[in-house]
């Protein structure tokens, strides 16, 4: 009620802008008409196992693409909200290099959207940073996202699952095995926390999934540690050939 109370006073005081364009909207945490349309929102049919869209084939229910078909994955599924394009990519820099920590919400109830009803009980796993560079940073993205999906799902949070052992440097232009060699060990599961990954379903939640080196060493950190299944959930996934 309080907060209710205060908001036309906030809003007097700053105006609800879209954090994309700037443009005057109707109420914080939201994004204008055009930068909305501008987004990508991954569509169906889709793949039963990675989610990627078919695009305008008509394909039977449960259908596998290519990809999986020659690499199976080693997840559950996979949740984007959007494609990652133009409009997703300055989304994403406002809220991890421009401090909009508030966007996490926006971004978080996009997620949620495309996330179907998860069956038993999960645990949201965020994809962990390197200390040093949280601390230059001042939050993880993916943890705040994790905090939102959590909530509002009513699952258990598990903030600090997995662990980075070391800093990694940027893995853009890096082929794929170029990139599990960076990252190979760099991400393990918290000795602190293994009693609750032991046989749980987790959810992975990350802000942005390019070629899914990061994904899939946070994967194989949580088989060692014991999770029976791990779904991933992000806001802004790269897939060039579905835009």
């Amino acid at each position: 009620m309080l907060k209710q109370a205060l908001s036309p006073l906030v809003d007097l005081v700053y105006p609800p802008r879209c954090p994309t364009c700037g443009d005057a909207i109707g109420e914080h945490s939201a994004l204008c008409l055009p930068c909305w349309n501008a987004l990508v929102i991954p569509g169906e049919p889709a793949c039963a196992k990675c989610q990627r869209p078919f695009g305008n084939e008509e394909v039977a229910a449960g259908s596998v693409c290519a990809v999986c078909l020659a690499d199976p994955p080693g997840h559950a599924g996979i949740s984007a909200a959007t494609l990652y394009n133009d409009a997703s990519r300055k989304l994403v820099l406002a809220f991890k290099h421009g401090n909009r920590i508030a966007l996490s919400r926006l971004l978080a109830r996009m997620i949620l959207a495309r996330l179907p009803e998860l069956d038993g009980q999960w645990l949201v796993v965020p994809v962990p940073l390197h200390f040093r560079r949280q601390w230059q940073r001042g939050f993880n993205q993916s943890a705040l996202l994790a905090q939102e999906i959590a909530r509002a799902r009513g699952l258990d949070l598990l903030v600090d699952g997995l662990k980075r052992t070391r800093a990694t440097p940027s893995l853009g232009g890096l082929g794929r095995k170029e990139r599990a060699k960076v990252l190979s060990g760099a991400i393990i599961a918290n000795p602190k926390r293994l009693g609750p990954l032991e046989g749980a379903n987790v959810l992975l939640v990350d802000d942005v999934m390019t070629s899914g080196a990061t994904t899939d060493a946070c994967l194989k950190a949580l088989r060692k540690a014991g999770a029976a299944r791990t779904r991933i959930a992000c806001f802004a996934r790269v897939l060039d050939e579905a835009l």
